[in-house]
């Protein structure tokens, strides 16, 4: 019998593999986990600091949780992972790139919190504990900030969309129905001043956690120029 595995998985690098697999048990428990009365998602998805529900665990566990509603939120997140992140294991190693997908991942949160203290400012320091939301609709303040909750793996997917043009910066990259190759420095440049654009006006609605994508990439820049430095110091050079 041939022991060597040809199968599709174990030609993918092994952080990478294990980010997906558990990316999808996480997705498939959060699905079928509220038929017994858990909701996976509330428990894990980042809420605010200021929330009843927010526990200090949510900053790693969010990365993992995405959309139940359909699909499309985590089959294109762990696309991200495999097209890119495989590609930045192979280069930095499993541990490093283990690394860098939690740091921006946590970046990404940190980034988001933020910008939720500046959106909830008044609310948070009010005083008050009921909230009018307009009309005859008014909420209790505990349960109106467990509404905000983040959820998915695109902070750091943006991290290593960034750091794979860092790395690669002439390597070509296509737009979904462009069929016209964009070098990856400016396929980052155009998705990075895209999301601060949506960010800023609240293009597409407010589901889309905009600025938790640049926190993604701003903590991705960091840690790459980091390394960067600290390898040709050591006489390591992989750019």
């Amino acid at each position: 019998m041939n022991q060597n595995s040809s199968g599709f998985l174990s030609r993918i690098s092994v952080v990478t593999k294990n980010l997906i697999i558990i990316n999808l048990l996480f997705w498939i428990a959060s699905i079928t986990l509220p038929k017994v009365g858990i909701n996976l998602v509330s428990l894990l998805g980042l809420h605010f600091p200021g929330a009843t529900d927010f526990q200090p665990f949510q900053i790693i566990s969010y990365m993992f949780m995405h959309d139940t509603r359909s699909f499309g939120h985590v089959f294109f997140n762990m696309f991200g992972v495999y097209m890119f992140g495989r590609v930045l294991e192979n280069v930095w190693g499993p541990k490093r790139f283990l690394t860098f997908y939690l740091v921006t991942g946590i970046g990404a949160g940190i980034i988001q919190e933020l910008v939720w203290l500046y959106e909830l400012w008044d609310v948070v320091f009010s005083g008050v504990e009921m909230i009018n939301l307009g009309g005859a609709h008014i909420m209790a303040k505990n349960e109106f900030l467990n509404l905000f909750v983040t959820i998915g793996a695109s902070g750091a997917v943006f991290g290593i969309l960034l750091a794979f043009a860092m790395l690669f910066p002439n390597v070509p990259l296509y737009l979904i129905f462009i069929p016209v190759p964009i070098k990856a420095k400016y396929f980052v440049v155009f998705y990075g001043v895209a999301e601060l654009f949506m960010g800023v006006t609240n293009f597409g609605g407010g589901n889309i956690a905009h600025f938790a994508h640049l926190g993604g990439m701003l903590f991705g820049y960091i840690l790459v120029k980091y390394w960067k430095k600290k390898d040709a110091n050591n006489g390591r050079y992989f750019y």
